[in-house]
């Protein structure tokens, strides 16, 4: 993402934008992150003689225990909500087969579960920028947590943490759909996984994250100027479609090259957002042309977008998202 000559000045209005936020970070409804992965292969721990492990070209087949294996799971992050993503999941599990009515071999239980699970996903742009960290626990198989999202089909999980966009998540994580991976001895070369090829599967994260992207309100409006003049966008002087505004905002996360956590961005340089950032306009996204920290603010960004040709006059709903994750709406008087 390229950075035109819009930045603005830092004017007594601006600042005080950022200052006075009043409707930042405001409680919303959890984030929906549907993930899908490739290239799913289980390495059992099935090896005793370590000096042979990971050293076959492969595939093998897999010798596991009757319970309580361990595994080691790896795939690739292809997509979030249908948009193309990169990224890794890391997934050790242990199996304990608990159910009300086992066979030898299998766990008593009151529960139906497979086995706990520890979920380590890695999230890039499909460029390759990194983009954050979710961390989860939980126990596979079975029968979805109350409350659980719609799609979900099985597991009972949390998410206990994140880096980078989703610092501090909370939330859940189910499967949206059985994840049937390719099982391998660990005897197997990983190196050879993409090419002796491996399971898909969907996952439905909900994320209750700790900061959102706002667009700055305060008591004389919301912080959305025209970038001709930096006057503010009013009833008086309302945006115009195809025109290219600016929004000033919070909670757009971490920034390239970056400042220590609770600093201000520094006056010269350019702090890119290090997320993928969308405007909404009317539900509608549009690639922001540039999104960076302003100078001198501690969390506080500047956004330029183009008001899309099609906007039709009236009223137009402006939001946020970012690393999927959206903000509260804003309106905004449109000619």
């Amino acid at each position: 993402m390229t950075k035109p000559n819009l930045l603005l000045p830092r004017s007594w209005h601006i600042l005080l934008w950022i200052v006075v936020a009043t409707a930042a970070n405001a409680q919303q409804p959890p984030t929906l992150l549907y993930v899908d992965v490739e290239n799913g292969v289980s390495y059992v721990q099935d090896v005793t003689d370590q000096s042979t492990v990971a050293r076959s070209a492969g595939p093998l087949t897999a010798a596991p225990p009757l319970n309580f294996s361990q595994w080691v799971t790896l795939a690739d992050i292809s997509a979030v909500n249908d948009a193309p993503a990169k990224g890794v999941l890391v997934l050790r599990t242990q199996n304990v087969r608990l159910t009300p009515t086992p066979t030898p071999g299998m766990s008593i239980g009151d529960v139906v579960r497979q086995a706990h699970a520890q979920f380590s996903w890695e999230f890039l742009q499909p460029d390759g920028t990194p983009i954050g960290s979710i961390y989860c626990v939980a126990l596979s198989g079975g029968i979805p947590a109350p409350g659980s999202p719609l799609a979900a089909a099985q597991g009972s999980g949390v998410i206990v943490g994140g880096t980078g966009a989703f610092l501090g998540a909370r939330g859940t994580i189910n499967a949206v759909k059985s994840f049937p991976t390719r099982t391998t001895s660990q005897g197997e070369d990983p190196s050879m996984r993409r090419t002796n090829g491996g399971g898909t599967g969907r996952f439905v994260l909900r994320i209750i994250p700790m900061f959102r992207p706002e667009i700055i309100v305060t008591s004389s409006g919301s912080a959305i100027v025209h970038s001709g003049d930096f006057s503010p966008v009013t009833t008086a002087k309302p945006a115009k479609a195809g025109e290219i505004l600016t929004l000033f905002a919070t909670g757009l996360g971490p920034t390239r090259p970056g400042v220590d956590p609770g600093q201000p961005f520094p006056a010269t340089g350019s702090q890119l957002v290090n997320s993928p950032v969308e405007v909404l306009v009317n539900g509608s996204p549009v690639q922001a042309l540039y999104a960076g920290g302003y100078p001198g603010a501690i969390d506080g960004y500047q956004v330029n977008f183009r008001l899309p040709d099609s906007t039709a006059p009236g009223v137009g709903a402006i939001a946020l998202r970012v690393a999927w994750i959206s903000g509260a709406e804003v309106k905004i008087p449109v000619q």
